[in-house]
């Protein structure tokens, strides 16, 4: 049986992590390969942003997911403490004695394996399986593997391809820069964006895409007019323009619901509802889509509430509540009676444009025979007053 060994911090595991691996099953005809994420490293700190150990085997469970043969360990952390290549080889090679062990490991680790604990015993428990992580490294490579088998007689190989060009630490500066997305795997990306792992902001192309996809077609050219509205109120008063982005890009992402799926949402998420919401659907998409941008897609909780006032309004509301409200009522492809008016109060006097923006809704709905909800009417009599 023929077993590989892949340890490190995965801290955060990336598509070169995952490439090599898959390379290395291929290549070394492996049965089986152990991926072994660190406790503590012995050689380097964790940088502060870390996730703690349990997180960073999750996220090591769902990037090694796809790698035929791959099983993810959690022998280092449930040992504790400073993780020791040669004490988890001696581990491995007491459950399987039979097996053949290969140790796998990039270049890096090549030029500083003298330096590891008992790196002489490693030798003899495994063959040391080296794989580029940069182009230009051959020839630091090749002295390395050649010290290694000259000098301690080494059973070394190294395995050849295309790699991804990555390391944790690029990912963990990029991420916080809403960057990095191509050096993670698709499902590792959704999941450190999810938690806001490593202080990680979603690309915003991304974004788009994911929230676009939950949308009927119709409905994206609205989404990416309040995108562009919402910035340019940010802009004009003083909101985060990048968080206005992000309320503006998920503010619709359930409107196509129907009521039931509306009302399942609610309880996933522990929306509390009154007895109007909970016959109307479209006062739903507003709350189940603050629900779905705070836990699918790791929003703080000043987007949410944008998102979740931007139908009803409420008083006292936030400066982005405003913003987002009045986006969504004046985004550039909207035309009805009045608008051209909200638009220009709306870049004059928020307050007094929000407060037109009330009283047009509450009109609207009273002509069609509809009660108008009392959050929108609480929020224009707090609006009247707040503006004297």
């Amino acid at each position: 049986m023929k077993i590989g060994i892949f340890g490190g911090t995965f801290n955060p595991p990336h598509a070169g992590h995952v490439r090599a691996a898959a390379e290395c099953v291929w290549a070394l005809g492996l049965d089986r390969l152990l991926v072994i994420p660190d406790a503590v490293p012995p050689h380097k700190m964790l940088a502060d942003n870390s996730p703690d150990e349990k997180t960073r085997l999750r996220l090591c469970h769902i990037a090694f997911d796809g790698v035929k043969h791959a099983r993810v360990s959690d022998m280092e952390i449930k040992r504790g403490g400073k993780s020791y290549t040669v004490e988890t080889l001696r581990r491995v090679r007491r459950k399987y004695p039979g097996a053949k062990l290969f140790l796998l490991m990039g270049t890096d680790m090549a030029l500083c394996f003298e330096e590891w604990r008992e790196f002489r015993e490693i030798i003899t428990l495994a063959t040391l399986v080296f794989f580029k992580r940069r182009d230009g490294e051959d020839e630091v490579l090749q002295e390395a593997v050649e010290k290694l088998t000259a000098q301690y007689g080494a059973n070394v190989r190294t395995v050849e391809f295309d790699g991804v060009e990555a390391s944790s630490t690029d990912v963990r500066a990029l991420l916080p820069k809403r960057r990095g997305r191509e050096l993670l795997t698709e499902d590792i990306y959704r999941e450190i964006i999810r938690r806001r792992l490593y202080g990680a902001r979603p690309d915003f192309d991304w974004l788009r895409e994911k929230a676009y996809a939950m949308l009927e077609p119709k409905r994206v050219s609205h989404v990416a007019g309040c995108e562009e509205e919402a910035v340019r109120l940010a802009r004009r008063w003083g909101a985060d323009e990048e968080k206005a982005r992000e309320a503006a890009i998920l503010h619709d992402v359930t409107k196509k619901e129907k009521l039931d799926e509306q009302l399942r949402l609610c309880a996933k998420y522990g929306i509390i509802l009154d007895e109007v919401e909970r016959t109307e659907s479209k006062l739903l998409h507003s709350k189940t889509g603050a629900g779905i941008a705070k836990y699918e897609f790791g929003c703080d909780d000043e987007v949410a509430g944008a998102i979740f006032w931007h139908t009803t309004g409420k008083e006292d509301m936030s400066l982005l509540e405003k913003v987002i409200y009045m986006a969504d009522y004046i985004e550039p492809n909207r035309d009805f009676d009045g608008v051209e008016a909200l638009r220009a109060a709306a870049y004059e006097d928020l307050d007094r444009a929000l407060e037109m923006g009330f009283r047009m809704s509450i009109e609207d709905m009273e002509s069609r025979d509809i009660v108008p909800h009392a959050r929108t009417l609480g929020a224009l009599a707090w609006i009247r007053k707040d503006n004297g």
